[in-house]
């Protein structure tokens, strides 16, 4: 029987159980040129026994930005830090793949090349707030993309894809979910376009099918995985048929036989319901590969969602922040430490490399 400890592969990723690393936004790389910090190398390398590392969101280009200290894998200073987060993580046996990421409209001029709008599929400025500055503020109105900006912005995924290999990575997960921009395409909500990339689904998600294709233009498909969280409102997002708009997008993904979907299935603390829990069960059955559950596990709920073969891993994020040896307490049965929202994002070493492993608790 299959459980949370079991080796497999996902792909040709070889993993040494099911407990994955979420991807975790953590807000300390350079600011001014997007370079992980020294700090990453220990923070990434402490964690390197979970089954998969899913690296923090990175930006594909500088247009994707949306937050302060956030990395970037589009210049060649970034990717060598990258490759030494990734020499570290496999010198520990652990492995690791990069988020490709670019926020779309929840941006602001701030972070913006020449203090340009930010680049959506439609100018609709999102119900949300961004910080900088030490301050929370209204996200800019974003700029309609034009259909050269939109080519241009998959030649700079499939350029991070291409830089994503050469910084070490064992495969790349595509960011399609939480209201970022791939995420704005997909919705209705948010892409009120008239031409080929609007409208009907099938144009809807020909960017996130360009998106993907200049990707596995640099890695094989066995080496990619997909985010996607279509009954999440994150960022301002909506659509009003996620069922059927995901049934498509999930029914057109199996074709290129990817190594995961990676499925935002709730939200930590946020309540789901019926129609929510349908759909997600519809979706799940509709995806043919292997399924990365995510959204407020813990071990009993995780272990069961292996065991009954509903998920094939399970991906934990608040619960890594604080136990970087995760893995070998689920293992034991060991008490877990707690993590402290207040070092979640900014700052240095306290609430991010200081986490006490099993043999350091007192």
């Amino acid at each position: 029987m299959t459980d949370l400890f079991s080796a497999g592969s996902t792909g040709t990723i070889e993993l040494r159980n099911r407990i994955f690393m979420a991807p975790l936004t953590r807000s300390r790389a350079h600011d001014d040129t997007d370079i992980p910090s020294d700090m990453a190398i220990t923070y990434y390398a402490q964690r390197a026994s979970s089954g998969l590392i899913v690296s923090e969101a990175t930006q594909i280009n500088p247009q994707g930005k949306g937050y302060i200290q956030t990395p970037g894998i589009y210049t060649a200073e970034q990717v060598s830090k990258w490759r030494e987060i990734t020499d570290a993580v496999h010198a520990k046996g652990g492995k690791i793949v990069l988020q490709l990421w670019h926020v779309g409209r929840i941006s602001h001029t701030h972070f913006q090349p020449d203090g340009q709008a930010p680049l959506a599929p439609s100018a609709i400025q999102p119900d949300v707030e961004v910080f900088f500055d030490g301050q929370k503020q209204p996200a800019s109105t974003p700029k309609a993309m034009r259909v050269e900006e939109i080519e241009n912005t998959v030649e700079d995924y499939r350029q991070a894809a291409k830089n994503a290999r050469e910084a070490g990575f064992d495969g790349v997960e595509i960011h399609a979910a939480n209201g970022y921009l791939i995420d704005q395409f997909l919705r209705d909500k948010t892409n009120q376009r008239e031409d080929e990339y609007g409208g009907s689904v099938q144009n809807r998600m020909r960017f996130l099918s360009q998106v993907t294709e200049a990707v596995l233009s640099q890695w094989d498909a066995s080496q990619v995985g997909i985010r996607l969280s279509p009954i999440g409102n994150q960022n301002d997002i909506d659509d009003s048929d996620p069922l059927g708009t995901f049934t498509y997008i999930i029914e057109r993904l199996n074709q290129y036989g990817l190594a995961y979907l990676h499925m935002v299935e709730r939200f930590p603390g946020l309540p789901t319901n019926n129609k929510d829990l349908k759909i997600q069960a519809a979706l799940r059955q509709a995806w043919q590969g292997f399924y990365i559950a995510n959204g407020d596990y813990d071990y009993l709920t995780a272990q069961n969602a292996v065991e009954s073969e509903y998920a094939d891993a399970v991906a934990f994020g608040r619960t890594y922040i604080a136990n970087p040896d995760l893995a070998e307490r689920f293992e034991v049965g060991a008490s877990l430490n707690e993590p402290d929202p207040d070092t979640f994002y900014g700052g240095g070493e306290e609430g991010y490399t200081d986490y006490p492993f099993m043999q350091q608790d007192s």
